[in-house]
């Protein structure tokens, strides 16, 4: 592949990571992120009783891991769930690992 090629591609892959490097920048997101490693699912609640954080701030914290794709949603009843949704970050991150392995000469 030419430089300019391998440019282009690397700069569209970091482009396409960079709402969840976004989405993992914040120490508190990454303890939510951690905690839903372990236990699957869980609402606000439950989640801010192992973060050191008010329920407002854990909510905060949620939308925006939300927005950016990490986590998704599922309403039962009048709770909210949230789970990890990390398939299309995992297969960029592979996409970018595979591309530095062929490309780069370190």
């Amino acid at each position: 592949m030419s430089e300019v090629a391998g440019n282009q591609k690397a700069i569209h892959i970091f482009e396409q990571l960079g709402p969840y490097f976004i989405g993992l920048g914040d120490p508190v997101r990454q303890q939510i992120v951690a905690l839903l490693i372990d236990k699957e699912q869980m609402n606000v609640t439950q989640i801010a009783e192992h973060i050191p954080m008010s329920r407002p701030t854990v909510s905060h914290h949620l939308k925006i891991l939300r927005q950016t794709g990490l986590l998704a949603v599922q309403k039962k009843g009048t709770e909210m769930y949230y789970r990890l949704a990390f398939d299309d970050a995992i297969s960029l991150m592979k996409q970018l690992v595979v591309f530095v392995e062929e490309e780069c000469r370190c």
